[in-house]
């Protein structure tokens, strides 16, 4: 019942939050020393288990492997929650509304909206949050320190979060999967981009029924049909049906290249040249053969490939 009444008996005799019993347990942990520093990045670690798993970020050991699709993984945990994808399971149930979820992350983030629970306060200046992330995020804007040093490149960062975004580059972690079809992320924005892909698509084309989750990609596409090109480029006089191939074209003229490889340097006037060149890193191999599941580091191989199977 404490779910639905926020009520929170336990309270942590060090700093005086509150919560129910198994986030207290969690939450002393952190008033407690860090003894285990991992020499690559600095993360601290209180038990030799978990820095033993922090360590195959920099090793790059993924010792779990699904039998279904052969994807590996680094953490159990996360083994077991794509393993769910397969079977269709969602062991985890909110108690309000019924809704069910195949990660317990993600219905304890659910829970929040029905309790409005926010157990991680500022010590300075009073501000809650529902998620500790978000908290430590927050913490930095008081310090202004650039805390987390990326060992690999040197760039600094005052938010583990951005710091934790920025290691994917290296690493190619992606730990955003969907639900429905087992995609993965480097970013929860991505996925969420990526979730409207399974949604109800409300706005058909009269022409050629093409549908679209969202008014404004409908009334982009609109404009192939219509031929009606908003955007003129000032220096050569091309017309546009789209802002972003616009905005694209405009860097040819002023030579700008503003998406930076974090790992080796080299700079792309457009987003989706950095995404291909990234998987160089990686080793990322994104585009999957639909005949015999061989993977490929861009489309085009992709496309080349398919050619033996006609």
């Amino acid at each position: 019942m404490r779910v639905h009444t926020g009520q929170k008996p336990y309270t942590c005799s060090q700093c005086g939050n509150s919560f129910d019993h198994e986030n207290l347990k969690v939450h002393v942990r952190t008033h407690r020393e860090k003894l285990y520093t991992c020499p690559q990045c600095g993360n601290s670690f209180h038990q030799n288990r978990n820095i033993q798993v922090h360590m195959r970020i920099h090793s790059g050991k993924q010792p779990y492997t699904c039998p279904q699709c052969g994807k590996r993984f680094i953490h159990k945990r996360r083994f077991e929650d794509h393993i769910r994808i397969h079977t269709g399971e969602k062991p985890f149930t909110c108690q309000q509304c019924g809704r069910s979820f195949n990660q317990k992350g993600n219905l304890d983030r659910h829970i929040s909206v029905h309790t409005g629970e926010k157990p991680y306060a500022c010590q300075q200046c009073g501000r809650s949050f529902n998620q500790k992330e978000n908290l430590h995020c927050h913490m930095t804007v008081h310090t202004g320190e650039s805390l987390f040093t990326c060992q690999q490149c040197g760039i600094s960062f005052t938010q583990k979060e951005s710091f934790i975004r920025h290691m994917r580059t290296h690493n190619g972690e992606q730990p955003f999967m969907c639900d429905q079809c087992g995609k993965s992320f480097d970013q929860d924005g991505n996925l969420q981009v990526h979730m409207r892909t399974h949604r109800e698509k409300p706005y058909t084309c009269s022409e050629c029924g093409k549908s679209y989750c969202q008014k404004r990609h409908f009334e982009d596409h609109m404009r192939i049909h219509t031929g009606k090109q908003s955007y003129t480029c000032t220096q050569c006089g091309k017309r546009f049906n789209h802002k972003r191939h616009f905005e694209d074209h405009k860097r040819i003229h002023t030579g700008e290249k503003p998406f930076t490889c974090q790992q080796c340097g080299r700079s792309f006037n457009q987003k989706r040249n950095l995404d291909r060149h990234m998987n160089h890193h990686t080793g990322k191999k994104p585009f999957i053969c639909g005949h015999c599941g061989k993977s490929f580091i861009n489309k085009a191989a992709l496309k080349y490939h398919m050619r033996f199977h006609k």
